[in-house]
């Protein structure tokens, strides 16, 4: 593929990633894995930044603005006429105690809008079991087997929710609701949906900041979960490259 000058740099790496973060934080820590440069590349309500192995995407906080940003670049490049292999939505999370603890790597089996719902006398009701809609995407669970081997993470349900849980209470319903839950974030299910809606595989890959519940800053350690993001990304491109060409 041949790049007009103004869309930057050419990617060289045969394999097409699309990584969606929330915030610049984030994206940086991803890119610090690796060592060339990011050429910006201006999107409807976002900004690309494109590297040699992959392009890099700020997405924004929330699902709906996650969606919304990963449409946008997910349609650029099928404009292009050079869709992307893969999507990756990543960044820190919460991680539910004692089986994600701060610091460690978790890898979804399954990406689960938490809070899609109602709420009724007889508790909550997914949307699913309200007659429409979906909840949960499933990332190809042999890829997902691959990304765990490679950094060590834990694999589980990583839930996407639109309220941070602030509370014990809380904590323990997600986890009733969800068993498998390990880890807690904001944007998963949004960049799930726009990739669900292009056909293309999807990812969700998160460092534990903080433990889920009630919010006490002394015990967050954004920094080393920011350290692990790098360090995860700098073993992944061998894992991308044998699960496309399989």
């Amino acid at each position: 593929m041949v790049l007009q000058a103004q869309e930057g740099l050419l990617t060289t790496s045969p394999v097409r990633v699309l990584v969606a973060t929330a915030v610049p934080v984030e994206r940086d820590a991803v890119a610090q894995a690796f060592t060339s440069a990011a050429v910006e590349m201006p999107l409807p309500g976002a900004t690309l930044h494109r590297t040699a192995s992959l392009d890099l995407l700020t997405a924004g906080v929330g699902p709906a603005r996650a969606a919304s940003s990963t449409a946008s670049a997910l349609t650029a490049a099928a404009l292009r006429g050079a869709p992307y292999d893969l999507v990756v939505s990543t960044g820190i999370a919460g991680g539910f105690a004692p089986d994600a603890p701060v610091g460690s790597l978790v890898v979804a089996e399954d990406i689960v809008a938490a809070d899609l719902g109602a709420e009724t006398p007889d508790g909550f009701l997914p949307v699913t079991e309200l007659g429409f809609g979906t909840v949960n995407h499933r990332p190809p669970q042999p890829l997902v087997r691959d990304l765990a081997a490679a950094t060590g993470a834990l694999a589980g349900t990583v839930l996407t929710v639109s309220t941070v849980t602030g509370s014990a209470t809380r904590a323990a319903e997600l986890r009733a609701r969800h068993p498998r839950a390990l880890a807690e974030a904001m944007e998963g299910f949004g960049v799930a949906e726009a990739a669900a809606a292009h056909g293309t595989p999807v990812v969700e890959i998160r460092a534990v900041s903080n433990p889920v519940g009630p919010r006490d800053r002394a015990t967050w350690r954004i920094g080393d979960a920011l350290a692990a993001l790098t360090e995860a990304f700098g073993k992944l491109a061998p894992v991308w490259k044998s699960w496309t060409s399989a």
